[in-house]
């Protein structure tokens, strides 16, 4: 059987370097990638190609910030039949945080909210599988449990949006290891480290970061978690491409970590969740899909 792999914000960063990794690991797999709009994937798709001239690579259109565009790229999806996916969300620290086109908070939407969406859409070709299915969700150190809320679980009320989203990323992947490991599906929660990517370089200008790196490639020498670069970001990634998903312990956070001398190595780490809030909150996260899922009907099957 063809093994698929769908990436998510493929266009750049850790997306992008993972998409290249993936090739490397394995030039057989056929690589779809999903970005925001059809002159990205394009662009993105001609760049991995010029590296990898016989890969097979398919895009798909999708901003996972906007519910409409999820459906429509979830039938288009199901059309061709993917079986396995690897989800990235990539993010900052910091995000300003609004209300969407969807009447959702952004970064909520974005980070998480349109993953899960597009996860249920697919949720038939991804489960009672020959092989197993995988999911990998992007997360952070920065997922910090102070941060989230089950009565404001897109934090409309606070100033760690970001935090939040990830939180309720690392609750998500758990309670959907509970559901659905027995019909064969499985999710892992990775978090890249500190990645200097086009995102990252928007917080301060050009001329202070290039002060800057001298001094972080010497503090990677006592924090590892320092990957700098995209492609070690990634490693975490791609290490968990190669394993087999039922082995994997489901409560724990695979981090990408770089020495200072530049080896990439995965550090596991337990996550510091409760299953019970995780269970309260998956069902919160179906209430608000039927919600507002119900605009969008004729996107449906």
């Amino acid at each position: 059987m063809e093994r698929v792999v769908l990436v998510t914000g493929a266009s750049g960063g850790v997306g992008l370097a993972l998409c290249q990794r993936l090739l490397e690991e394995d030039g057989r797999i056929h690589l779809c990638i999903a970005c925001r709009n059809e002159q990205k994937s394009e662009a993105t798709r001609d760049l991995i190609l010029a590296s990898h001239p016989s890969a097979q690579v398919s895009t798909v259109e999708v901003d996972l910030g906007n519910l409409a565009s999820v459906l429509r790229a979830a039938r288009e999806l199901r059309c061709r039949k993917l079986l396995h996916m690897l989800t990235t969300a990539e993010g900052i620290m910091t995000q300003t945080d609004r209300l969407n086109g969807d009447g959702l908070q952004e970064v909520f939407a974005t980070n998480l909210f349109g993953h899960f969406v597009l996860v249920r859409q697919l949720q038939a070709l991804l489960c009672g599988n020959e092989k197993p299915s995988r999911l990998i969700w992007t997360s952070s150190s920065n997922a910090r449990e102070s941060a989230f809320s089950l009565s404001d679980y897109q934090h409309a009320k606070g100033q760690e949006s970001y935090s939040s989203s990830k939180y309720a990323t690392d609750l998500t992947s758990v309670v959907l290891n509970r559901k659905f490991n027995g019909q064969g599906l499985y999710s892992s929660v990775v978090c890249p480290g500190l990645v200097m990517s086009n995102m990252t370089y928007r917080i301060l200008p050009i001329f202070l970061w290039k002060l800057l790196m001298p001094i972080m490639w010497l503090i990677r020498f006592f924090a590892k978690t320092y990957t700098l670069t995209p492609y070690n970001g990634a490693e975490a990634h791609v290490w968990l491409f190669k394993q087999k998903p039922e082995y994997l312990d489901s409560l724990v956070k695979y981090h990408s970590c770089t020495s200072g001398l530049g080896r990439c190595y995965v550090e596991p780490r337990k996550m510091d969740v409760d299953e019970d809030t995780a269970e309260k909150f998956y069902q919160k996260l179906l209430e608000l899909e039927e919600q507002t899922l119900e605009k969008y009907r004729d996107l449906l099957d």
